[in-house]
C-alpha cells in the first residue's frame, strides 16, 4: 500500500469499528436487558427492536449511496453520522420496548456504509482492495470481541440505556476521523459521469453478491436470538460468554490471515469464497444438532467455524462488490448492496424472533441452514474479477493531495 492508501484504510477502519463498537455492545445483551422494559417479555417485539435498525438502513442505503456518488462522499457520511448519534440518545431514553425500536431505527437512519465503503474504494488500488476491505473487517471482528468482554461489565454498571449514550458518543467521535484524518476525496471523482441504478440492478455479479450479503447477515442476526441462550443452557452465565466469543473470533482472525490472502495471491479466491459458505453452513447444521442438549466445547467449536468464514466473507464481498461494479456507479451499487446487508440484519432479527417463539431454536437453525446452501448454489457461477489499472490516477491523487 501506499501511504494515501494507508492513511485512507487506517481512517475508514476506525470510523466503520467505533460505529460498529456501539452497535456490537449492544448485541450481547440486547435480548436479556430488553426484557426488563414493558413489552421486553415478548420475544418477537425484542428481536424487532434487534433488526429495526436494518429495514432503515436498508431504505435509505441506495439514497446515500447515489447521494455520495453526486454530492461528495464526506459530506454524506458526516450527515449520516449526526443522524445515528441522534437515534442513539433517542434509544438511551426510551422506557419501552417501542420507544427502543423507534430509537434503533433512527439509528438505522444514518446510513453510511456505501458512502463510506466508496470512499475507500476511490482511494485504493484493485491489487490491494482486499487487504482494505480486511483491515475494515478486522477492526470491525475486534471490535466485536472486544464488545463481547466489555457489555455483560458495562451491562451491569450503565444499563442498557448507557451503552446507547456511548453509542452516540462514539458517532460524534467518527465525525472529527471525518474531517482530519480521512484524506481527501480524489479529484477524479468529481468529475467522473455517474451511473444509473438500473445498471447497477441488472449487473448479474453484482446480483449474486446482494444476495449473499442479504443471507449472511440474517443468519448473522438471527443466530444471536438464540445462542447467548443456548450458552446459558449450556451452564455459562452471560457475564462469562465472552469466554467463548472472544478466542472463537480471535483463532478466526488467524485462520483467515493465513488462508484469503496467501490463497488470493495465488488465483483461489473463488475457492475460499465458497468454502467459507459451506463452513458457515456446516455451523448452522451443527448448532441445529446440539440446540436440543447444548454443550459448552460444542459451541465453542462451532462458532469458531462461524467466525472463520464470516470474517473471509466479510473481507471478500465488499472488495468483489467495489471491484465488480462500475467505476462511476461505484457509490450506487454499493448502496445496493448495504441496502441487501441492512434487509438482512432486519429480516435476520425480525424473522428470527418469531422463529424461536414459533418453532424454537432447532426451527431457527434449520432455516439458517437452508439459507446458506441456497446461498453456494447462487454463488457458484461466480468468477473472482480481473484487477483494473487504476494505479496511475492514485498516485497522480496522491501526489496533488500531498
Amino acid at each position: 500500500m501506499t501511504p494515501l492508501e494507508r492513511r485512507a484504510s487506517g481512517s475508514l477502519a476506525a470510523i466503520f469499528a467505533a460505529r460498529m463498537l456501539g452497535l456490537f455492545l449492544v448485541l450481547p445483551v440486547f435480548a436479556l436487558e430488553a426484557a426488563r422494559y414493558p413489552g421486553g417479555d415478548d420475544p418477537a417485539w425484542v428481536g424487532m427492536a434487534m433488526g429495526i435498525y436494518g429495514l432503515t438502513q436498508g431504505i435509505l442505503q441506495i439514497p446515500f449511496g447515489l447521494a455520495s456518488d453526486r454530492l461528495g462522499r464526506k459530506r454524506v457520511i458526516i450527515f449520516g453520522l449526526l443522524l445515528f448519534a441522534a437515534g442513539s440518545f433517542l434509544a438511551a431514553s426510551a422506557h419501552s420496548v417501542l420507544w427502543l425500536i423507534i430509537g434503533r431505527s433512527l439509528q438505522g437512519a444514518g446510513a453510511v456504509s456505501a458512502a463510506v465503503t466508496a470512499l475507500l474504494a476511490d482511494q485504493t488500488r484493485d491489487e490491494v482492495r482486499t487487504k482494505a476491505m480486511a483491515m475494515v473487517g478486522a477492526s470491525i471482528g475486534l471490535m466485536f470481541a472486544f464488545s463481547l468482554v466489555a457489555a455483560p461489565m458495562l451491562a451491569q454498571g450503565i444499563g442498557l440505556s448507557g451503552l446507547f449514550v456511548l453509542t452516540g458518543i462514539l458517532a460524534l467521535g467518527c465525525i472529527a476521523v471525518v474531517l482530519w484524518w480521512t484524506p481527501p476525496e480524489p479529484l477524479q471523482h468529481k468529475s467522473q459521469p455517474r451511473g444509473r441504478l438500473s445498471e447497477v440492478l441488472r449487473h448479474a455479479a453484482l446480483l449474486r453478491l446482494n444476495a449473499g450479503v442479504f443471507i449472511l447477515h440474517a443468519v448473522q442476526l438471527a443466530m444471536w436470538v438464540a445462542v447467548p441462550a443456548l450458552l446459558v443452557q449450556a451452564g455459562l452465565p452471560k457475564a462469562q460468554h465472552w469466554h467463548v466469543y472472544l478466542p472463537a473470533v480471535l483463532a478466526s482472525f488467524v485462520v483467515m490471515g493465513a488462508v484469503l490472502f496467501p490463497l488470493e495471491r495465488r488465483g483461489y479466491l473463488r475457492a475460499v469464497f465458497l468454502a467459507a459458505i459451506g463452513a458457515l453452513a456446516l455451523a448452522q447444521v451443527g448448532l441445529l444438532l446440539v440446540a436440543g442438549q447444548p454443550g459448552l466445547l460444542g459451541l465453542a467449536a462451532l462458532l469458531f467455524v462461524f467466525f472463520c468464514g464470516f470474517n473471509v466473507l466479510e473481507a471478500t464481498q465488499p472488495s468483489l462488490a467495489s471491484r465488480i461494479a462500475p467505476t462511476h456507479a461505484r457509490g450506487a451499487a454499493l448502496g445496493v448492496y448495504n441496502t441487501l446487508q441492512s434487509l438482512g440484519f432486519f429480516v435476520g432479527g425480525a424473522v428470527g424472533g418469531w422463529l424461536v417463539k414459533n418453532v424454537g431454536a432447532q426451527g431457527l437453525f434449520t432455516a439458517c441452514a437452508a439459507l446458506m446452501l441456497v446461498w453456494l448454489v447462487v454463488a457458484w457461477p461466480m468468477k473472482a474479477p480481473a484487477p483494473r489499472n487504476n494505479a496511475k490516477e492514485l498516485l497522480a491523487d496522491e501526489a496533488q493531495a500531498t
